[in-house]
């Protein structure tokens, strides 16, 4: 091949490999925005956790919609002198490209407030809710610890507010039955309507093929709860008592006092304690029944699930500490349970690229 021919196919190949660069960008892009969504999310959560900690105002920030726009601008020149045979000169060519990429996204952030605001972290979390969670399969006691004030009277632990209290020794009984039957896979849940087309919550106990030990455990939570004896199904509602005997009310919490109560265990500096900065957390002496850790360093820690810089310290949760990463994650979850928006809240990601 002749080398103003070689030329020329140089020059082809390069407006080809620059024709478009639309397909390539989809896969980058894709998980590019969705690690960082997902990473500032995190972060954001757990910032507010401490400020909680700090009493300090929280506020949550939505990336509404996500506009980058690509473009690529190329351009080559080509030129040559073919001589006769017997030209001094002799045959030459020559070559020039030249090209610009642009990137430009546009990003738009929303504060969380007013209306919005009432509803996502001041509304307690539906009892259905919580229990279609523990349907798909998070653990029982986890979830009950998190989300639930008291059931049929039978009060939780709250260690943040004003209202800190141990907790009923039977409401953690409640908790480690409804974890063991659950594992068995003998209790269900399910939704039925009435004649106004209101929706209605039910827990329902399987009664073939259970082992001995579950129908002992299902009778003590019976008991526990104040229910009917041998009663398979029971209503499940909102509220601090239940009406008869087949009924379950749940006092849940809203997103806010989930969060107050996870702050508590914020491990906060000292100094900051004995200057005043924030209060100490209330403990119990059960060192093994914390939901969360949430340490603190000087310097930005290397094992990190997710961490934050607040004042002087970052806060963080070790990646090891698999208890506080399950917390933390159901947390995130919730966030999206307890959305009140529909389609046009989630993030809107357009990236007209070519």
């Amino acid at each position: 091949m002749k080398h103003w021919q070689i030329v020329i196919a140089t020059a082809v190949l390069f407006l080809t490999g620059c024709a478009s660069i639309g397909p390539p960008s989809v896969t980058a892009d894709r998980f590019d925005y969705n690690k960082a969504i997902s990473n500032s999310w995190k972060e954001q959560t757990l910032l507010n956790i401490v400020k909680i900690r700090y009493i300090d105002m929280p506020l949550f920030v939505d990336v509404a919609s996500i506009v980058s726009g690509y473009t690529l601008q190329s351009s080559v020149s080509l030129g040559g002198t073919v001589s006769s045979e017997n030209a001094i000169q002799g045959n030459f060519a020559n070559l020039g490209t030249s090209g610009s990429f642009t990137d430009r996204p546009t990003i738009t952030y929303t504060p969380i407030t007013g209306q919005q605001f009432n509803k996502s972290f001041m509304t307690p979390i539906p009892p259905g809710s919580v229990l279609f969670m523990i349907q798909s399969g998070w653990p029982a006691d986890l979830i009950y610890k998190v989300t639930v004030d008291s059931v049929n009277g039978l009060r939780g632990r709250v260690s943040g507010g004003s209202n800190q209290r141990r907790g009923d020794p039977k409401f953690s009984r409640f908790v480690e039955l409804m974890r063991k039957i659950q594992k068995s896979g003998t209790v269900g849940m399910r939704i039925i309507k009435d004649e106004d087309e209101k929706e209605t919550t039910v827990m329902f106990f399987h009664r073939n093929n259970v082992p001995v030990e579950i129908q002992d455990d299902m009778k003590e939570v019976g008991t526990l709860l104040g229910l009917r004896p041998e009663i398979q199904e029971a209503k499940v509602v909102y509220g601090l008592i239940q009406k008869d005997e087949t009924e379950i009310a749940m006092l849940t919490r809203s997103m806010m006092q989930i969060m107050v109560q996870l702050a508590t265990q914020v491990n906060v500096p000292q100094e900051d304690i004995t200057e005043g900065r924030t209060i100490p957390s209330k403990t119990w002496g059960d060192e093994d029944d914390y939901l969360i850790r949430i340490n603190n360093s000087r310097e930005n820690p290397e094992n990190a699930f997710v961490s934050v810089k607040y004042r002087d310290y970052w806060f963080y949760i070790d990646d090891r500490d698999l208890k506080s990463k399950m917390t933390f994650t159901f947390l995130m979850i919730l966030f999206s349970v307890t959305e009140t928006g529909g389609k046009e809240g989630l993030p809107l990601v357009t990236i007209p690229a070519g």
